[in-house]
């Protein structure tokens, strides 16, 4: 397969039994590639561990590489439809941010050879490697402008913050959940969701931090309140200003949580 030019993938199977032997070969494949790497595993190999005759194989995809390419896509419908399922409830976005990180760290945890798929697919299909972000980062973004647009996450770059945010748990996910499968994932999820809450900003006495947005030229502090989701709501609580600042209420509150 060319990476710039890719042979398209054959039709999908039309009966159920031929659905099911090419999820086997699948699964097989994520087995072989996610375990012994994309070099290693073979056709042979593959279809071996899947219980079909090497033909078999040919049925369904053209080469390996048409593997590794469906297990990516795979691996992104499993995620999305996993992570979906975490915050259909969720009653806003810093919530859902919660539970979606939770969700994903126990998938990486649940899934570690395809974990590992999508992460050699860079070196065999950069494509479908790229396709794979792109579709998650699109409709992350949407996700966090709507968060926006109901007041419950601060205005920022939609897109730049998506792909920190994906940034993040790719990272968090492959050194506590595929690398330590002991280490307990709420703990790692609720210390990554305070600094996706929080940030790296100091907080001062009081839990107050430097003025953001509209500084009231004494050198003053305006209050950080990191639970008030609405304009209101930090606005009333501009009356809690620490003693020497300009005292104003209009500010614009940084709202975290």
């Amino acid at each position: 397969m060319s990476q710039s030019d890719p042979s398209p993938a054959l039709p999908a199977p039309k009966t159920k039994r031929g659905q099911r032997t090419r999820e086997r070969i699948l699964d097989a494949a994520e087995k072989e590639i996610g375990g012994r790497g994309f070099a290693e595993a073979s056709i042979s190999t593959i279809t071996a561990q899947a219980k079909v005759a090497q033909g078999t194989f040919y049925v369904y995809f053209r080469t390996k590489e048409d593997v590794m390419r469906e297990l990516v896509l795979r691996m992104g419908r499993r995620l999305r439809r996993h992570l979906t399922l975490s915050i259909v409830d969720a009653p806003d976005r810093l919530e859902a941010e919660r539970r979606g990180l939770r969700a994903f760290l126990e998938f990486v945890r649940a899934n570690p050879n395809l974990y590992r798929v999508v992460a050699e697919a860079q070196f065999v299909d950069p494509e479908v490697y790229r396709r794979y972000y792109e579709d998650f980062a699109k409709s992350y973004s949407t996700a966090l402008r709507t968060g926006v647009r109901r007041g419950e996450i601060s205005k920022g770059d939609a897109e730049v913050r998506a792909w920190a945010l994906m940034g993040l748990s790719d990272m968090i996910g492959m050194r506590y959940a595929l690398w330590d499968g002991k280490i307990k994932l709420d703990q790692v999820s609720d210390a990554a969701f305070e600094f996706i809450a929080k940030g790296l900003e100091p907080r001062r006495r009081g839990g107050h931090a430097r003025c953001i947005t509209a500084p009231c030229g004494l050198g003053g502090i305006h209050a950080h309140h990191s639970r008030l989701r609405t304009p209101a709501r930090a606005a009333d609580a501009g009356r809690n200003c620490l003693p020497g600042c300009c005292g104003r209420s209009d500010v614009d509150f940084r709202g975290g949580r």
